[in-house]
């Protein structure tokens, strides 16, 4: 049975559908020695090559694994970096067949809960804008927030990629000019959190993502450690972006 080669190649965990389709745009995947179109059809049977290296294919789906990774502030969420920083793939449980895909990112200077999955098509709906999942973060901001401030961060503030908003914020106390929030969006564009506080004349001195959709950072994960979701967690997170 033949289909898409994103779909396909998401399928196997060798990225997710965003990544495999930008690869193919840019000419770097050929299909028994022709380059690759968006659409085309493939199988098992079919030779692929990435990059002049030939993809390891298994015939049959490998079961879908979702592990939570505590990200602490220092790493990058890509697997290559030109100035050498430290990488969160370094720090995880190997798989049998297939790699880890982010689902979304966090940058170097935030924390949290970042989620991994072997499966493309799942991490694919889990970033896709349609699912509307939510992202949670406790924020740490430094300078003076007025109720204005606030109602303007969840009435919409113009970013140079467009309107954004946090769709709430809930106080979480703190002294002085320090203090902590918690922020809710449903999407996640670069530094979105950190940019519409800034655009505020507000400073955020920490960031962490305590939750992605129905998945909340576990208390006790210490950072740098990794946590497997169970069959049941998956089920859940799955059925939470069906609609993308």
């Amino acid at each position: 049975m033949s289909e898409r080669l994103q779909k396909y190649l998401a399928n196997q965990g060798l990225g997710s559908r965003r990544e495999i389709e930008r690869w193919i745009v840019e000419g770097r995947i050929k299909v028994n020695g022709v380059i690759a179109t968006l659409g085309c059809q493939v199988s098992a049977k079919d030779n692929i090559v990435l990059d002049d290296k030939r993809l390891q294919c298994d015939s049959e789906k490998q079961p879908t694994e979702v592990i939570i990774y505590h990200k602490p502030q220092g790493e990058i969420t890509s697997r290559d970096d030109p100035e050498g920083r430290p990488t969160i793939f370094k720090h995880l449980p190997r798989l049998n067949s297939g790699r880890w895909i982010a689902v979304g990112r966090l940058d170097f200077n935030t924390s949290g809960l970042l989620l991994l999955t072997n499966n493309g098509e799942l991490a694919n709906r889990l970033m896709h804008p349609s699912s509307e999942l939510e992202r949670e973060y406790a924020v740490r901001v430094f300078g003076d927030v007025t109720p204005q401030t606030l109602e303007r961060l969840q009435q919409g503030v113009r970013l140079d990629d467009g309107m954004a908003r946090f769709h709430k914020i809930i106080d979480a106390g703190g002294e002085g000019r320090n203090h902590w929030y918690h922020v809710i969006l449903t999407e996640g564009r670069n530094r979105e959190v950190r940019r519409l506080w800034e655009s505020q004349g507000v400073t955020v001195s920490r960031l962490i993502r305590v939750r992605y959709g129905s998945i909340a950072l576990p208390r006790g994960l210490r950072q740098g450690d990794t946590l497997a979701l169970t069959k049941q967690q998956i089920r859940q997170l799955e059925a939470n972006c069906k609609k993308s």
